[in-house]
């Protein structure tokens, strides 16, 4: 039977945004401030991974949650699993919204809302392929899993829980990435550098904040400061604003002199995509007569990390062939006068380097303490490896273009976690990318593509 899987994705367009509407509503941020036992991650990423599932028993799918932290929507039986790999929760919304990031707003063609990129609505496009390969009674030849994640944008707790209680899938992908199709991931390893909490006389540093997450680049920083000429300083700040790309304002408080900068918040696994309003910020303060570990912390961020994104300044740098450029981002970056300082750093590096010998550069750029926080090795399949080809087949076929390749890339997606995982849409080339940015969004025509190319994906990776 010869299947039109774009026409047929069509018929499904009204009922898939109803569904993406939903779970767009649950704001299903990480809230570590109010776990409970029924929501382990906090209320937000437990109700949307129930809320996925409640779409599977809907649709006459086998489902099963785990524990709260992570469930999966089962369809036919085997040997052999084919796991399709999504999550549930999103990135804080963060500020520059021009719509409520937690309501599906469609605008000219184009699905706003946090999650309709990262990773609702193209998770919602795969789950949308299975239902469509179940209801033209297409039986697999072995067991596929979709699997909902519910702390990707995190520590991945509930995917490393799923690992741990059911076997490794035989293979499988993530819509979680962009087409035409990622086979390699780079290395990611975050540390934490800390700083006393001394302040000089001359400029009293009273706190510092900036970044809401590692792997984002801060879209904000927020500065209090003390010093003997509040409008000599105002002057310098206003004249920072006009020759950098950056917005920001001033007041005086009561504790001194409050300074915020805007910047652009963007995906870690490219920072030159963001511009760094912690690192500004930081960049500006150096410039004052800031004394021992206020001067330190500033000094370091605003010189040595600052608009450095390959880590030249720390002698970190380094180059693959296949896999390219190491990155860092300066994911957070605070600094108050009973904790002291932190700056929180995230890599992607590709082989040929380790996390090992960056902990040592930074040990060795800076005085302050570095710890290393967290870590996950680079990860390759072949392009010769069947998924890989099937794969790109569809995609050729359906898209009309030629001789496509794979791409390696510094993002982390869950098919790391698998030996023969790749990550395969659903950013289309030549669309803008907003992952992890505000204003986050999805061409709905690029949504229901990509429906359309996971279910014939699915067809012909199981029969």
């Amino acid at each position: 039977m010869a299947i039109d899987w774009q026409e047929l994705s069509q018929s499904y367009k009204e009922d898939y945004l109803k569904d993406l509407e939903e779970m767009i509503s649950i704001a299903s941020v990480r809230d570590d401030e109010h776990t409970t036992d029924e929501f382990p991650l906090g209320e937000g990423p437990t109700k949307a991974m129930k809320k996925f599932l409640s779409f599977g028993e809907r649709d006459g799918f086998k489902t099963k949650n785990l524990d709260n932290i992570v469930g999966y929507i089962e369809y036919g039986e085997g040997d052999q699993t084919l796991a399709i790999q999504s999550h549930a929760d999103v990135m804080p919304a963060g500020d520059g919204w021009d719509t409520d990031p937690f309501t599906l707003t469609i605008k000219d063609g184009i699905a706003y809302g946090r999650g309709t990129s990262d990773d609702k609505g193209p998770g919602l496009a795969a789950y949308y392929g299975l239902k469509m390969m179940k209801d033209q009674g297409l039986v697999p030849n072995m067991k596929i899993r979709l699997i909902v994640g519910t702390d990707e944008e995190s520590d991945w707790t509930g995917m490393k829980h799923y690992f741990e209680v059911e076997p490794q899938p035989t293979f499988g992908f993530s819509p979680d990435a962009e087409f035409p199709l990622i086979n390699g991931e780079k290395g990611n390893s975050t540390y934490e550098i800390k700083f006393g909490n001394q302040n000089g006389e001359d400029f009293v540093l009273r706190s510092f904040d900036s970044g809401l997450r590692t792997n984002m680049v801060p879209g904000n920083a927020v500065a209090v400061v003390e010093t003997s000429d509040n409008q000599a300083f105002v002057d310098e700040f206003t004249k920072f604003l006009d020759t950098n790309p950056l917005s920001g304002d001033v007041k005086v408080t009561g504790d001194g002199v409050q300074v915020h900068v805007i910047g652009k918040a963007a995906h870690a696994m490219e920072p030159k995509n963001g511009v760094n309003a912690g690192t500004y910020l930081a960049k500006f303060l150096s410039q004052f007569n800031f004394d021992k570990d206020a001067k330190q912390f500033i000094e370091f961020a605003g010189n040595e990390l600052h608009d450095d994104s390959r880590a030249h300044k720390i002698n970190a740098a380094y180059t693959d062939d296949i896999m390219g450029d190491l990155t860092m981002n300066v994911g957070i970056l605070t600094f108050d006068e009973k904790n002291g300082g932190l700056i929180n750093t995230n890599f992607r590096y590709p082989k040929g380097t380790s996390d090992e010998e960056i902990l040592d550069k930074l040990k060795a750029a800076t005085s302050a303490d570095v710890v290393e926080t967290g870590h996950m090795v680079p990860h390759y399949v072949s392009k010769d490896d069947p998924i890989v080809k099937t794969l790109l087949g569809v995609y050729e076929k359906q898209t009309g273009e030629k001789n496509v390749e794979p791409e390696v890339v510094g993002g982390g997606t869950y098919a790391r976690m698998m030996n023969r995982g790749v990550a395969f849409g659903a950013l289309f080339p030549g669309t803008q990318d907003t992952m992890h940015q505000a204003n986050e969004f999805q061409p709905v025509d690029d949504l229901i593509k990509a429906m359309a190319i996971y279910g014939e994906s699915i067809f012909e990776l199981t029969k």
